[in-house]
């Protein structure tokens, strides 16, 4: 005699651990860069915490290290132009210092430091000479990129130690964006691309150190930011903040260790990057990258 089991045939289930949650999808954007080779690097002044002048450099080593970033972004899809390096302009290796664009609009700099000023009719002059036609001389002080971070609702902007407050009203009249100030304290972050970076434009996903911020500035950070990556201070030493992200593609300096993981849990697929050479200068990985947004 046959046992009864119900109507049909009974089908096993399948195990629990085949219905994963699915992981973060992060699609990369192409995007079009400025960097500026360190042919003639060095530290013979200090106009930050990081530069010593005591401390020599390897400029064939600092070249490598460029190189490789460089090399990076183009086997990842993007598109790299090249500013000349000037010999009497040992900083311009930090090329996002140099002017802030969007949509095709160029707002130059000014820098604050006069080791450093003639760098920014460098940069005015390269982009007339590639077809930018809005390209704006500052009557104020601001550092670029170094200072102005860019998402699709804001400009945050840095100042404290570099740009002037006045050059944040500029920047809104300018671009037509909302501008949000930001105090940095702390002299080590004397930028604001060495305190905060955005990891998505479009979704303003952004990761930063609290402690480089005033408790203000903290504030509205964790108002606008409130799912933000918030990095520790040991990553903020080794400038893990100063990165570059694709919308997937997270090139941040190596030793950043701890940031590594939280990004993958995110999404986003973070890359080493070995710049210590020019860290010797206070920039990574974002310092030698100006995007060049159309």
């Amino acid at each position: 005699m046959r046992a009864h089991h119900g109507q049909g045939t009974h089908t096993p289930r399948a195990p629990q651990h085949a219905r994963e949650e699915p992981s973060l999808h992060r699609d990369a954007t192409p995007r079009r860069y400025l960097m500026c080779p360190p042919t003639h690097f060095r530290v013979t002044y200090s106009i930050n915490p990081w530069m010593d002048p005591a401390k020599p450099v390897d400029l064939r080593l600092a070249l490598t290290q460029w190189e490789d970033l460089r090399d990076r972004y183009r086997g990842l899809g993007h598109t790299v132009e090249l500013l000349e390096p000037r010999d009497d302009l040992p900083d311009m290796v930090y090329a996002a210092n140099g002017a802030t664009v969007i949509e095709g609009r160029v707002l130059g700099a000014r820098f604050a430091f006069p080791e450093r000023t003639a760098e920014a009719e460098v940069h005015r002059d390269w982009f007339r000479a590639h077809g930018f036609a809005d390209v704006r001389e500052p009557d104020h002080v601001n550092e670029g990129e170094g200072d102005f971070a860019v998402t699709a609702s804001y400009i945050l902007a840095g100042r404290g130690f570099r740009s002037s407050p006045l050059s944040h009203p500029e920047a809104q009249e300018f671009f037509g964006r909302p501008v949000i100030g930001l105090d940095l304290i702390d002299p080590r972050y004397y930028h604001l691309d060495t305190a905060l970076c955005v990891l998505d434009e479009a979704a303003g996903e952004v990761m930063y150190y609290p402690g480089a911020f005033s408790p203000g500035s903290r504030a509205v950070l964790a108002r606008l930011f409130p799912d933000a990556l918030i990095a520790s201070e040991a990553d903020a030493a080794a400038l893990g903040l100063n990165a570059v992200s694709d919308g997937r593609h997270v090139l941040l300096p190596q030793a950043a260790v701890g940031l590594f993981e939280p990004l993958r849990k995110r999404g986003f697929e973070p890359i080493g990057m070995d710049l210590d050479e020019l860290l010797k200068g206070g920039g990574s990985v974002k310092c030698c990258t100006q995007e060049l947004r159309p």
